[in-house]
């Protein structure tokens, strides 16, 4: 394989291991906005895979697995809503909270619906979304040099999931940034009280911030269980919703810069397998471990405040009373 291939497969793998982490992304960036921190990102898309899965494979449709993956882990950030918003509870605790219930509960599901250790069974390929193949990209690839193949390889034979994180970055900058509501919502994470004394409920608005953050850790799970595998396996989010916060945080809550950390980490873990076997000069051949290891490695780098001053919304994690 020459090295134009190599990068190309590469990228190709960065792209498709880096959706889950774009979406649940995408998510902590409107929670935190909003003032409400989202350590539960990874029990909302590990809770949504399940359910994604499970509903795909006994209705024997993607669409509506999809559908119920939203509303599942729309439920659990209602849950989390309630507890941090209206009860105005510890944010870590009750994200680590959904986190376990969606750990236990999946499996207990698992074990009683399907009885395969916690697994959902393998999906057919009308149960999941497919590759899709855009207009042109066999004529270019085989007549327009580089550039085809990276049209090819690289843009087209994508599922559908993939081209609606890439939209959800955009829409998202947009919302943040271009709308009224994205005003408000920026507003109400550095100063709730001056976005009260302005007659807008901050209840309200931190709730509709949670609401979008689990449309979007729907999308996620249903991503890993019915686009990027055929079934629900145990654990199968792997820690990426915490790898997903982090990149908000190295991202300093904007989505561009977001997109592009989880681009990052999609590329380390991309490297994990493109590196077996390969020889390194000076160095010799790396264990795998290094490379698996990688991702979880810069996201406690990333964590431990190793990159430069990240200021995080002046509300967020802090309780909100109206004053009387």
């Amino acid at each position: 394989m020459d090295i134009f291939s190599w990068f190309i497969s590469t990228f190709d793998s960065t792209i498709r291991l880096s959706i889950p982490l774009i979406f649940a992304a995408m998510a902590g960036i409107f929670s935190e906005r909003s003032g409400v921190v989202d350590i539960g990102l990874e029990g909302k898309m590990l809770f949504a895979a399940f359910t994604a899965a499970s509903v795909s494979y006994v209705l024997g449709s993607p669409w509506l697995g999809l559908f119920a993956a939203i509303l599942a882990s729309v439920m659990l950030a209602l849950v989390h809503g309630f507890a941090c918003i209206s009860q105005r509870g510890d944010h870590i605790i009750s994200g680590l909270a959904i986190n376990f219930f969606a750990s236990g509960m999946t499996i207990t599901l698992g074990h009683a619906w399907f009885s395969r250790g916690g697994q959902t069974p393998g999906l057919s390929p009308t149960q999941r979304f497919l590759p899709i193949e855009l207009p042109g990209s066999q004529w270019l690839s085989e007549n327009v040099p580089v550039v085809g193949t990276i049209y090819k390889e690289l843009i087209s034979g994508h599922n559908i999931l993939v081209y609606f994180a890439f939209a959800a970055v955009a829409l998202s900058w947009w919302i943040l940034f271009r709308t009224r509501f994205g005003l408000r919502v920026r507003a109400v994470g550095e100063e709730p009280n001056a976005v009260d004394s302005a007659g807008i409920s901050v209840v309200w608005l931190r709730y509709r911030a949670v609401i979008i953050a689990g449309i979007l850790c729907g999308f996620a799970g249903a991503y890993l269980s019915t686009a990027q595998n055929a079934a629900f396996g145990k654990e199968m989010t792997a820690g990426q919703g915490y790898i997903a916060l982090a990149a908000v945080i190295f991202g300093k809550w904007r989505p561009r810069n977001a997109f592009l950390a989880c681009l990052l980490f999609g590329f380390l873990s991309a490297l994990e397998t493109r590196m077996q076997g390969v020889e390194i000069p000076f160095v010799g051949i790396l264990p795998t471990q290094v490379f698996s290891a990688l991702p979880y490695v810069l996201t406690v780098v990333l964590l431990a405040g190793f990159i430069g001053k990240a200021v995080a919304p002046k509300a967020v994690g802090q309780p909100y009373s109206k004053e009387r």
